[in-house]
């Protein structure tokens, strides 16, 4: 398998058409090129705009649909595993109810922090592509680089890991700065 650390970023349909503190998921539009990358985004939106939490939003795809999604729900649940690639497993495994999702592939608009990643790779899915890069969630307020230097980085799993539409995910990233939120 090809070693892809991160594509360079393509053109993007980006389409912001409010970005204030009070924005709301049906004020903003943000099309990446690849589609599942832009249901990723649109949950994000939703969790952001809700206050859920950050904005990470993830959807699982097997066989060309859709088998889960979820956001960041740390601050709606009180609950510091919520990140959205985990809601978005746990949404997949009750639809398809099986804890296996070989075959599967993860699309979310951060990298993945270590916890969902190594939750990830239980869940035996097989590929993930993400939008911003761990360094781009740090500039947001998120501490993911502390815990992957505690676990040692992560250039033996690039095989799986692929950078898509970060462009896209920066724009999301941008909204969610300008809004009013709570960092955790």
């Amino acid at each position: 398998m090809r070693i892809i650390k991160s594509i360079l970023p393509l053109v993007l349909c980006l389409i912001v058409t409010a970005c204030s503190a009070n924005a709301k998921k049906s004020d903003v539009v943000i099309n990446a090129q690849n589609s599942y990358m832009t249901e990723a985004i649109n949950e994000a939106l939703d969790g952001i705009t809700n206050g859920h939490g950050g904005p990470f939003g993830c959807v699982i795809v097997k066989d060309g649909k859709i088998i889960g999604r979820g956001h960041n729900m740390v601050l709606a649940n009180n609950d510091s595993t919520a990140h959205g690639e985990i809601t978005a497993i746990r949404n997949a495994e009750k639809a398809i109810g099986s804890y296996d999702l070989s075959g599967c592939e993860l699309y979310t608009t951060g990298e993945p922090c270590p916890m969902c990643l190594y939750a990830i790779l239980w869940a035996n899915i097989d590929k993930v592509y993400y939008g911003c890069t761990i360094e781009d969630n740090a500039s947001i307020g998120f501490r993911d680089e502390t815990f992957d230097n505690l676990a040692g980085g992560r250039e033996a799993l690039e095989d799986i890991l692929i950078c898509i539409d970060r462009d896209a995910c920066l724009e999301l990233f941008e909204v969610y700065n300008n809004m009013e939120h709570n960092l955790y």
